[in-house]
C-alpha cells in the first residue's frame, strides 16, 4: 500500500458478541482435558468444531480426528464432536466398551431429545436444516424407523407428502433465524396441527451473532466474517450481512486469505467471527489492517453472553 493509502482512516464496526460460543468452548475444553487425563493420543469422531486453526492446534497436542469409529482403537478414548452423532455411533462405542466422551453441544442434545420424544409418540418429524451437515446427520440418526423428513427451504414444503397422523418439527441449531422462520411458517400453514419446540432450537449464540451483524451491516462498504467454509453459522453470517445491507460481504479463514487491495474503496467495514473461530484470528486480522490503514474501531454490542456449559461427566473432577 502507498503511504497516502496508509494515512486514510478505515472505520471498523466490530460485532459483539462474536466468535466462540459456550458449546464450542466446552468441546475444545473436553479435548484438552481428555488429553491431560488420558494422555495422547485421544481420538475425535469428525472435527471437534468446524475451524481448521482449532483442529490443527489440538492435533499438535495429540488429538487424532477420524471419520468413523472403525478407525479408533479399543484402548484409547473416543470423543464425539460438538455437532453430535447418530445414536448408532454411540451404540457402537458402548458395544466395543470404548472410553466414550460426549462433547455434543447441550443445545444440540436438546434437539436430539426432542426428536426421540416425538418418535416415541409416533409423530412424523420434519427436520429443518442443511443436508449432509454433521449436526443434521446426527439428528436424523436419533431414530431408526424413517420417522424424519429433511426440509431445507420453504419451497420444499409444498411438495411434502401429507402423511397421516401427528407431526412435529425440529431445526438445526445454526440456521439463519429468518430463513428458519420462513420454513416453519410454511410447515405450520401446510400442517396446522404440527407441534414445535417450547423454545426455538436455533441456539442463542447463532441468534445473537446474527442480530449483531444485522445491526452493523447497513451501509458498510465491506463486511468480513472470520470463520471456516465448513461452518454453517459462519456462512449464515455472510448471508445475513448481505441481506441487511452490506455492499459486499465475504468469509475468510484468517488474514492470510484477505485481498488487502480491496481496501482501496473501503471506508467503513463490518467485522464478526463465527461461533467456532478463535478471537486470535480477529486480533490477527485487525493487526494486519492496522499495518495498512489507520483504524477507527467501534465495538457494537447487541447482547451480553455469560453462558457456560459444564465439562462432560466422565471428565468432571
Amino acid at each position: 500500500m502507498t503511504a497516502i493509502a496508509r494515512d486514510l482512516t478505515l472505520k471498523v464496526r466490530l460485532a459483539s458478541p462474536r466468535g466462540f460460543c459456550a458449546g464450542v468452548e466446552r468441546a475444545i475444553r473436553t479435548v484438552e482435558e481428555a488429553l491431560a487425563i488420558y494422555g495422547a493420543p485421544v481420538y475425535v469422531r469428525h472435527e471437534i468444531v468446524h475451524n481448521k486453526h482449532v483442529v490443527d492446534r489440538l492435533a499438535m497436542m495429540g488429538a487424532i480426528f477420524i471419520d468413523e469409529l472403525d478407525d479408533a482403537p479399543d484402548d484409547r478414548p473416543i470423543i464425539f464432536s460438538a455437532h453430535g452423532a447418530p445414536q448408532a455411533a454411540h451404540n457402537e462405542a458402548a458395544r466395543r466398551e470404548l472410553i466414550s466422551i460426549d462433547a455434543t453441544c447441550p443445545l444440540v442434545l436438546k434437539v436430539h431429545n426432542e426428536t426421540r420424544r416425538h418418535a416415541a409418540k409416533d409423530r412424523h418429524i420434519y427436520l429443518v436444516g442443511h443436508a449432509n451437515h454433521p449436526e443434521v446427520v446426527g439428528t436424523m440418526g436419533q431414530t431408526g424407523n424413517g420417522a424424519i423428513t429433511l426440509v431445507e427451504c420453504a419451497d420444499d414444503v409444498a411438495g411434502l407428502e401429507d402423511r397421516q397422523g401427528a407431526k412435529a418439527y425440529v431445526t438445526q441449531t445454526t440456521l439463519s433465524v429468518d430463513d428458519a422462520q420462513k420454513v416453519i411458517g410454511a410447515l405450520k400453514k401446510k400442517f396446522p396441527d404440527i407441534i414445535g419446540p417450547r423454545k426455538e432450537d436455533i441456539c442463542y449464540a447463532t441468534s445473537n451473532r446474527q442480530d449483531a451483524v444485522k445491526t452493523i451491516a447497513p451501509g458498510v462498504d465491506l463486511f468480513v466474517v472470520i470463520g471456516s467454509t465448513t461452518s454453517s453459522n459462519s456462512l449464515r453470517l455472510v448471508e445475513v450481512a448481505q441481506i441487511a445491507g452490506a455492499r459486499t460481504a465475504m468469509l475468510i479463514d484468517d488474514a492470510s486469505q484477505f485481498d488487502f487491495s480491496v481496501l482501496e474503496n473501503v471506508r467503513l467495514m463490518g467485522l464478526s467471527a463465527g461461533a467456532s473461530a478463535p478471537e486470535s484470528l480477529v486480533e490477527g486480522f485487525l493487526k494486519a489492517l492496522g499495518e495498512r490503514r489507520t483504524l477507527e474501531i467501534e465495538t457494537v454490542e447487541t447482547a451480553s453472553e455469560n453462558v457456560v456449559f459444564n465439562t462432560p461427566l466422565r471428565l468432571a473432577s
